[in-house]
């Protein structure tokens, strides 16, 4: 299978391009901007980035990428890229041209077949071509930028100042098509073919092998549970940690699911390390170390003892955990990845380690999982622990147990649940004044949380109908002890994350 390669100069947007192709059927891959060309590469993409190339230390890709004959799309930082690298001249705009911008096509060739004249684009960009490179011509412009989008033939190169991955451009989705056809590319990248592929991957890799499966009850562990009945059946240990964090009732469903798994009740010694902590990272990183002790203390009682360890982590957990490819920021750190120790003492198994949850979704219909589990709203690691604000103690636990559940409830009896990614609740420490059966109470806060997202890489929060929000206020104001007020929160993502710690 030709793919897709993706050097990653720091863009903000670099996981779209790679989200873009695959739901166009090509397979796609991001490698750091440094990465030599992989040989199965069948065209490549230079992604944007927040660098300029003729400052001493641009990062720039190795002299391969451009001289190999492989087609290549530079976007944004990338065209810049090209153009310095190649003999052109690139330098500082004089104003910064940020937002939607007119686009005028020049000529077709290829890039824009079967499009518009002239379509609105999303510009993000302080640097601007002055002088193209020898051999290469224009193919479209904006009023800011005389070459929006440029072209070589005998190369095969292609660069555009604006952002054909993001939704803002119109026709972008139809620019990166016509560039893979370019290529010559096959549109393989599809959920059978992706589960195929997987099963062959955890074959070669575990071998006869054994594996501890760490069962939470969410999308991911539940479909790569399956996955690995399918590709090395026998061979999986499944183990359910019932930490006291878990939704209402996750327990019973995990048993259903898979009658065969280990649950290991370990509420008391969760709830212990994390007394009087308070700082979300430190509550990520308690709970990733309990949970590897706890696996390897399991571990120990098995022969032959399991080599892999293996977690349904995601491209997001991994991109907001650690700056794994380009030169991205941390965000936070997934109890799944940045929160394991170094020394592990299993070897980490993660399918999906790059593939997006709707891919997940994808692959667990295929392989023919029930909707509930397919559909099933996503939820943090770190569980309930970090949907409290401050200190955990078993009562708060339950106060946000019982208000997550009425937040389900309601939501799906409102037929809301599948049209949204999210839908939860969270424990907020601010005592309010309320008045209850004529009498005064002071209470703690609520926040109803639900957003509407792709892929949890950006978000929006939901426009549900008012009288969806009121019955969940009353509800939870009216069967949780201790509440006595529940707000809404209206922010997006950016500038907020979907989890409120």
């Amino acid at each position: 299978m030709r793919k897709v390669v993706i050097y990653d100069f720091g863009s903000q947007y670099t996981q779209l391009i790679a989200r873009r192709f695959r739901e166009l059927g090509y397979y796609s891959e991001i490698l750091p901007y440094n990465a030599p060309l992989p040989p199965d590469a069948g065209a490549v993409v230079l992604s944007g980035g927040p660098s300029s190339v003729y400052a001493p230390d641009a990062p720039l890709p190795r002299e391969e990428v451009l001289s190999s004959g492989v087609p290549v799309l530079g976007i944004c930082y990338g065209l810049q890229v090209i153009t310095h690298l190649l003999g052109g001249k690139v330098a500082p705009s004089e104003r910064r041209e940020y937002g939607p911008a007119e686009l005028r096509v020049l000529f077709e060739d290829h890039l824009f077949k079967g499009l518009p004249k002239s379509f609105r684009v999303w510009m993000s960009h302080g640097d601007r071509v002055e002088v193209l490179p020898p051999g290469f011509r224009p193919l479209a412009e904006t009023e800011g930028s005389p070459y929006a989008a440029i072209f070589h033939p005998e190369r095969g190169t292609f660069g555009v100042q604006f952002h054909p991955e993001v939704a803002h451009t119109e026709y972008g989705t139809d620019i990166l098509w016509n560039f893979a056809r370019f290529a010559g590319l096959e549109r393989e990248w599809t959920p059978r073919n992706v589960v195929e592929y997987l099963k062959r991957e955890i074959r070669e890799r575990v071998g006869k092998d054994r594996v501890l499966l760490a069962l939470s009850g969410g999308v991911d562990s539940t479909v790569l549970g399956y996955l690995l009945e399918e590709a090395v059946p026998g061979q999986t240990v499944f183990v359910f940690v019932d930490t006291g964090l878990l939704r209402w009732g996750e327990r019973e469903r995990v048993e259903r699911l898979f009658p065969k798994v280990v649950v290991i009740d370990a509420k008391d010694r969760f709830l212990n390390a994390l007394r009087g902590v308070t700082h979300p990272e430190e509550k990520r990183k308690v709970i990733g170390r309990l949970f590897v002790e706890v696996f390897e203390e399991f571990a120990r009682s098995l022969e032959p003892r399991p080599r892999f360890l293996a977690q349904g982590t995601l491209y997001p957990d991994v991109i907001e955990s650690v700056s794994v490819v380009g030169p991205s920021a941390t965000i936070k750190t997934h109890h799944n990845v940045g929160g394991l120790p170094e020394d592990l003492g299993f070897d980490l198994l993660e399918p999906f380690r790059y593939l997006f949850k709707d891919e997940v979704r994808a692959i667990g219909r295929v392989m023919g999982l029930p909707e509930e589990v397919i559909t099933r709203h996503p939820f943090p690691g770190p569980g309930l622990a970090v949907r409290i604000i401050g200190e955990i103690t078993e009562e708060r636990l339950e106060r946000v147990r019982l208000a997550d559940r009425i937040v389900e409830e309601e939501v799906r009896a409102a037929g809301v649940y599948e049209k949204v990614w999210q839908a939860f609740a969270v424990l907020v420490p601010v005592r309010t004044v309320g008045v209850q059966g004529d009498y005064r109470t002071e209470g703690e806060v609520i926040a109803v949380r639900i957003v509407e997202s792709l892929d949890g890489m950006t978000a929006d929060w939901s426009r549900v109908p008012y009288d969806l929000l009121a019955r969940i206020s009353e509800r939870i104001t009216g069967e949780v002890p201790g509440i006595n007020r529940v707000v809404y929160d209206i922010t997006s993502k950016p500038p907020g994350t979907i989890e409120w710690e």
